[in-house]
């Protein structure tokens, strides 16, 4: 899905450029030893500086993903506003079909004594072929200190499958939510869904193509609202591997995309996108956004300046949350949307 197409680039000297800096980082008070590649480090804060020099000293160190950096940094560098309140639980049979659960921390106690949140189920990019729900805990812990009860699900990855199985996956995750909400003090009335890059796709897919959601016994219309960040929604043809190995197989390739389901009774979608991203085009949110427009869906779209692919979704993790202000603007039209 090349620069035409609006899709992921296939071309390693834009990602290096787009992604910036490698750090080795080990997080005192926990286990992580670190060497990303790929989360674009910029000048931190004076208070966060001087918080045991960001919480990380420079060590020459192997190990996790920059989505694990920041959760790793996430949970050091801040006060923990959330808990995680569900570890690995399964919502299939797949050993990739397994969730954690997020809720703000005055609720974890007792979560079935107080009135009930809204849900929100967050999908993780990755291209289709790559990513873990615990390199996402800090998308889980953002959106739950917003006051959400936060899902984060795995789903089956390329090569082990193609579409339409991640999606398939994310409805079964949803009915999961649906049916056991209640358990961790949420709503299952008030059900978002929000997701990065990929994982925006999944969400967008289900909320789009009803049948997705109607296969597994669940109404389309539990979904209140969608927020969703840099995801591919209009890239057909499949122009670079990740596309052709996640989506090439299916004969009807236009059922692939996003736009081509845009409907007018569709929930109220959020949808941004960093002005400078280079890895999953602006044109792609710009594109549904103007289908939904067409046809009187409500929809917001937000795009950021400067921001790249990766700025949207560090800005979940609280040392980086200055650099959109993505976590807030979702988080106050998924509850406003979800009453």
């Amino acid at each position: 899905m090349g620069e035409r197409a609006g899709g992921p680039r296939d071309d390693g000297g834009a990602r290096t450029a787009e992604l910036a800096a490698t750090v080795a980082v080990r997080v005192p008070g926990t286990q992580m030893h670190c060497m990303t590649e790929h989360v674009p480090i910029a000048k931190p804060r004076r208070r966060l500086r001087n918080r045991s020099a960001l919480a990380a000293s420079m060590l020459a160190l192997t190990g996790c993903t920059p989505a694990g950096f920041l959760t790793g940094l996430d949970r050091v560098s801040s006060s923990a506003d959330a808990r995680k309140v569900g570890n690995g639980l399964a919502y299939g049979s797949d050993a990739r079909q397994r969730l954690d659960v997020w809720a703000p921390r005055a609720r974890s106690a007792s979560p079935q004594t107080a009135d009930p949140l809204p849900v929100v189920v967050f999908f993780y990019g990755g291209g289709w072929n790559e990513g873990s729900r615990g390199d996402y805990g800090f998308a889980g812990a953002a959106y739950a200190g917003q006051g959400f009860i936060a899902v984060v699900p795995d789903y089956r990855l390329v090569p082990a499958v193609r579409f339409p199985a991640f999606v398939e996956d994310g409805a079964l995750a949803v009915k999961w939510a649906r049916d056991n909400a209640k358990r961790f003090g949420g709503d299952p009335r008030r059900i978002t869904l929000a997701g990065h890059s990929a994982g925006a796709y999944n969400a967008a897919m289900l909320v789009f193509d009803r049948r997705f959601l109607d296969r597994v016994g669940v109404d389309p219309k539990i979904v209140r609202a969608a927020a969703l960040l840099s995801g591919p929604y209009d890239f057909y043809p499949f122009t670079e591997a990740r596309g052709r190995n996640a989506f090439g197989s299916w004969k009807q390739p236009l059922e692939t995309q996003p736009v081509r389901f845009a409907r007018a009774d569709a929930p109220p979608m959020f949808l941004a996108h960093g002005a400078a991203d280079r890895i999953v085009l602006p044109h792609n949110s710009h594109s549904l956004a103007r289908r939904l427009n067409q046809l009187g869906a409500p929809v917001t779209l937000r795009i950021y300046p400067n921001a790249n692919h990766v700025d949207l979704a560090a800005s979940l993790s609280r040392p980086f949350r200055g650099r959109t202000p993505v976590l807030a603007e979702s988080s106050a039209f998924l509850l406003r949307h979800s009453r």
